[in-house]
């Protein structure tokens, strides 16, 4: 018998315009479990539950992903966390609107084209086809970029540094009017954006990332219109510039991503000016080690990461993929903790890694929380093991006389 204040599945499904086939999708995926399940398997949920089915649906119609709209209802709302998601759906929204300017556009001209010609010119068709399918890129470009927020979110709450970052990297580069600089993997300009009331007026930066969407979100935050800055993308392994051309190369956080680090090296190399400085940022072996003990302390069975980076290119053998290119270098570490003080931050920041974690941890996602919240209530202590490596490439001259 059906007791009162609840309601069975189909009623739970008519009251929110939704099929009975997706309420039971819902459960299975375990994004909305009914509130009570008879011995004989019937389903019944309650007012509650239906409010949390609007927020599902809402996520939904936002356009998150089931992955996303399950870490979103699994406990404690994270205003952060949907704030920062809220900011990547608006990029993916205004990156559409974009796309379908550019596709608007390519028909009126194919269509003017056909009017003039009487003909039809098939490249153009081929341009109008390969932008009409773009969609689906743009998607992808995004779909990894919620776990960035919830990593950077992290460091902007509790970095005991009072210097951010990329205020620190842009010191350490000592920047001079009239340099002519290139940055490689850029992703959204954060190192520009950070410091544009410091940086000389008379100063020519090429900001490049092989992805278009990154570009985009460059160009956003720095302004297309500010004449110090071009954007363009390419592959760092090829950079599209002839030889000696820059006072600076920075790769921030770039080098343990590249298929063949020592091309990478290279190209670098090449188009710096002769003394010119390549800059570029890496981990060592104690970077964040506490919340791999943490996580792996609650199940020993979660791996966050199944790649350590800094094993490709670390503060560890830096230097000794440098030096082939452009001899000794220097490394500057950044000095920085972390003292976490709220579970939620933390919590978003595990979910996001790379590894198994959420195999494990969403179906006992009460019980972890309830376990970081413990471990954060005097706060948390996390090693930063990071820093940057600068080297400069030797005058022709200088090596003609040694």
């Amino acid at each position: 018998m059906k007791k009162p204040g609840y309601y069975s599945s189909g009623e739970f499904g008519r009251m929110a315009h939704i099929t009975l086939r997706t309420v039971r999708y819902y459960d299975k995926q375990n994004i909305l479990k009914p509130s009570l399940t008879t011995p004989s398997g019937a389903r019944f949920y309650t007012d509650k539950d239906f409010a949390r089915l609007q927020q599902i649906l809402l996520l939904k119609a936002l356009g998150f992903s089931l992955k996303d709209i399950r870490q979103m209802v699994a406990g404690d709302f994270d205003v952060q966390a949907m704030l920062d998601s809220l900011t990547i759906q608006l990029k993916l929204v205004q990156d559409r609107m974009e796309q379908l300017q550019l596709v608007e556009h390519a028909i009126q001209d194919t269509a003017k084209a056909i009017r003039q010609e009487h003909t039809i010119d098939w490249s153009r068709m081929l341009k109008l086809i390969h932008l009409t399918g773009m969609e689906k890129s743009l998607t992808k470009q995004y779909q990894d970029a919620s776990n960035i927020s919830a990593r950077i979110n992290l460091h902007r709450l509790y970095s005991q540094n009072p210097k951010g970052w990329f205020s620190w990297i842009y010191e350490q580069a000592h920047i001079s009017p009239s340099d002519h600089i290139l940055e490689i993997g850029c992703g959204d300009g954060s190192l520009w954006s950070a410091n544009l009331s410091r940086m000389p007026e008379k100063i020519s930066i090429i900001l490049s990332d092989i992805s278009e969407g990154m570009l985009r979100d460059a160009r956003r935050s720095i302004g297309s219109e500010d004449p110090r800055f071009c954007f363009q993308a390419f592959d760092c392994h090829q950079i599209p510039f002839p030889d000696n051309t820059f006072d600076l190369v920075i790769a921030n956080h770039l080098l343990f991503y590249c298929q063949d680090i020592p091309k990478a090296c290279q190209e670098a190399c090449r188009v710096l000016k002769p003394g010119g400085t390549f800059l570029c940022s890496a981990y060592g072996k104690l970077h964040m080690k506490e919340i791999s003990r943490l996580v792996q302390e609650f199940n020993d069975r979660i791996m966050l990461s199944a790649n350590k980076l800094y094993q490709r290119f670390g503060r560890e053998n830096g230097s000794e993929l440098l030096s082939p290119v452009f001899g000794p270098s220097q490394w500057l570490p950044y000095p920085d903790s972390l003292t976490v003080t709220e579970p939620e931050p933390l919590i978003s920041y595990i979910l996001s890694c790379h590894g198994n974690q959420n195999q494990y941890l969403l179906d006992s996602y009460q019980d972890f929380s309830a376990f970081v919240k413990k471990k954060t209530k005097k706060g948390f202590f996390i090693t930063k093991d990071a820093g940057i490596f600068l080297c400069h490439k030797e005058n022709p001259e200088k090596l003609q006389k040694n």
